[in-house]
């Protein structure tokens, strides 16, 4: 395929979102891949914006394979996921959703999605908000190497407790937790990639303490914050556009 139908599907794809059609911006990139192959999908993908990646990869479906969602490069999910935070998601459903279908997709290492995650600003945030719903029971795991929120873990560990908690033996193996789920990447986060671990628990404490206190986070408090209702994005009704700062920072 030449550059100038690169651009052609660029623009197209772009314009499709930007209306709202995700679906019609999928179909687009997979002809791509069935007349193309994968390669040239794989270099449209790294062309397009990382809000547009993102707008596609949101929308998952589990009853059908997505074919952005199988070929995007680590590299590219955490420059889309770190963007995440500008739709006004509030129970990070899609966050969630979108995350587990592309860390843990068959043949991926989610070590390397983890590390492309950490390498960029935001990423401990993002992953924070990934685990929001499960704070307590995060916590529970960073103290005892268990899941059971019940157990009485005392109090909170300090930064050097939680960095030294990494390399104690884990009280449930890897593949007892192995479930695609936030339970394998808690594991994955603590065990594998541990200062990431601790700058999200730090990140996910914070946004626990405010939302005990009323307040909201700082970075989700400005009045005009570029965000859009969930209501309006999910099933592609709005694309929220990006700041120049947030796409700057993401690429």
């Amino acid at each position: 395929m030449s550059s100038s139908t690169h651009l052609a599907l660029i623009e197209k794809t772009t314009s499709l979102i930007a209306a709202g059609d995700i679906v019609g911006a999928e179909s687009a990139l997979a002809d791509l891949a069935d007349t193309e192959g994968d390669r040239a999908l794989m270099v449209v993908l790294d062309q397009l914006a990382p809000k547009d990646i993102l707008a596609v990869m949101r929308e998952y479906d589990d009853s059908k394979a997505s074919v952005v969602n199988l070929l995007v490069t680590p590299e590219q999910f955490a420059r889309a996921m770190v963007l995440e935070k500008q739709y006004k998601d509030l129970t990070h459903t899609h966050l969630r959703n979108m995350v587990n279908a592309v860390v843990f997709r068959d043949g991926a290492d989610p070590v390397e999605f983890l590390t492309a995650i950490g390498d960029l600003e935001g990423g401990a945030e993002a992953l924070a908000d990934y685990f929001a719903e499960k704070w307590s029971r995060v916590e529970a795991f960073a103290r005892t190497g268990s899941f059971d929120a019940s157990e009485d873990y005392g109090d909170a560990l300090s930064d050097d407790e939680l960095l030294a908690s990494g390399y104690v033996r884990p009280r449930v193996e890897l593949d007892e937790v192995a479930d695609g789920d936030w339970m394998q990447m808690a594991w994955l986060l603590r065990y594998e990639c541990r200062d990431l671990f601790i700058e999200m628990l730090l990140v996910l404490r914070a946004k626990a303490r405010a939302h005990d206190l009323g307040a909201q986070p700082a970075d989700e408090a400005q009045e005009d914050d570029g965000k859009v209702e969930t209501s309006e994005t999910d099933r592609g009704g709005v694309t929220p556009v990006a700041r120049d700062s947030d796409e700057e920072s993401a690429i």
